[in-house]
């Protein structure tokens, strides 16, 4: 091991034996310092478990999924084909979620050496460029989350620019990438797939918003949308109800009922509406968060937001935003909030203009690079209580 990679050598082992049928599945953690742990997990009543995957989610209820050797393997190929091949990956996201352990196993699966950038000091541009140098491959491929993108982005160096172009693809997931962010990348020269999909799903499955190939997507009678095929996970490991609740299986297809709201074109492309509890009702006007949280991020000034509905004595629900600000200053957030005290701001007026604005220098993240909602909702609540 060379200096400055990080040992994910007992990771790679487990995980070539879980595949192979040879061991039981694998679930990564972090210790308390930070440390790689490798569990070998019992899973009663999953054949062919590989990986499980124990995540809170954005809301708090844990869960642990448990991905099966062929859902991985049909993952894995699906990706390259998407990919036009399969080349050596950087592995710059935590080894307990789901994106991360796809870096491992698709590199076992091509054959390949992955390359694992040291997070000890959390993500930076400078850390992300010294392992991308590394990479030997004509072919290149990370996975990142929009907060990484956004780093990297911010005043970017000569080496950081040089490094993420000499990616064939970043994919970007774990969260929605603001329109901003992606034109960014788009002007740098980045090549940028987004990506839709979950533990559930063996990571992403919806590409640019094109399903991967033996991917279903079909929406269900209340708009959510449904993930069908091949990479669907086997179910959730000790809560048989909660995997009836969310699998099911029909004309032979695995589905996994998502909690997003999704249109489908014509041509079959997926747009993700937002969450299906993300609509507020307030003072008898149905709301999507959603909606308002993409026309906060359509402002000048704005780089980020989060909307929630909070508890209000006068409306029910009120709107109440959470926003990150290009100009972190104390003045500029005064002069932001200011321009909602008449109500109204660009698009956001009556109904859709939020009650509460909480500016910050960025948004809360859980360590799978996914919006802390639960978290941001807290401190919105007790803000709006406060007034």
């Amino acid at each position: 091991m060379n200096s400055g990679e990080v040992n994910i050598e007992p990771a790679l082992a487990a995980l070539a034996a879980a595949l192979r049928g040879e061991g039981p599945a694998v679930e990564l953690s972090a210790g308390p310092d930070g440390s790689l742990v490798v569990g070998l997990v019992e899973t009663p009543g999953f054949e062919d478990a590989a990986v499980v995957v124990r995540t809170s989610g954005s809301t708090g209820v844990p869960k642990a999924t448990v991905l099966t050797v062929d859902a991985l393997a049909a993952s894995s190929m699906a990706t390259a084909m998407a990919l036009k091949g399969e080349g050596q990956w950087l592995l710059a996201l935590p080894l307990q979620y789901v994106a991360g352990v796809q870096v491992l196993v698709r590199s076992l699966f091509a054959g390949t050496r992955p390359w694992a950038m040291d997070l000890s000091g959390g993500f930076t541009p400078e850390a992300f460029t010294a392992a991308a140098q590394e990479l030997t491959d004509k072919l290149r491929f990370t996975s990142l989350v929009p907060t990484q993108l956004q780093r990297l982005l911010d005043t970017p160096s000569s080496q950081t620019l040089a490094a993420l172009r000499r990616f064939n693809a970043v994919l970007l997931g774990g969260a929605p990438a603001s329109a901003g962010l992606l034109g960014a990348a788009r002007d740098a020269g980045v090549r940028v797939v987004t990506t839709y999909g979950s533990a559930e799903t063996c990571g992403g499955c919806v590409y640019d918003g094109v399903p991967l190939d033996g991917v279903d997507v079909r929406l269900a009678d209340d708009g959510r949308i449904l993930l069908g095929g091949a990479t669907i996970a086997a179910g959730y490991l000790g809560a048989p109800e909660l995997s009836a609740a969310t699998f099911v299986e029909d004309e032979g297809v695995r589905w996994y009922r998502t909690s997003d709201l999704g249109a489908v074109s014509a041509d079959g492309t997926l747009a993700v509406l937002g969450r299906a509890d993300d609509v507020v009702i307030t003072g008898g006007v149905k709301v999507s968060a959603a909606q308002v949280q993409a026309e906060l991020e359509r402002l000048e000034g704005v780089r980020a937001a989060f909307v929630a509905g909070v508890p209000s004595a006068e409306w029910g629900q009120a709107l109440a935003a959470y926003v990150v600000l290009a100009d972190p200053s104390p003045e500029a957030a005064d002069d932001f909030r200011a321009r909602f005290a008449g109500g109204s701001a660009g698009a956001l007026t009556g109904a859709l203009a939020p009650k509460t604005v909480l500016t910050a220098a960025e948004l809360l993240m859980l360590p799978n690079g996914k919006p802390d909602r639960l978290g941001m909702t807290v401190r919105l609540e007790a803000l709006h209580q406060g007034k």
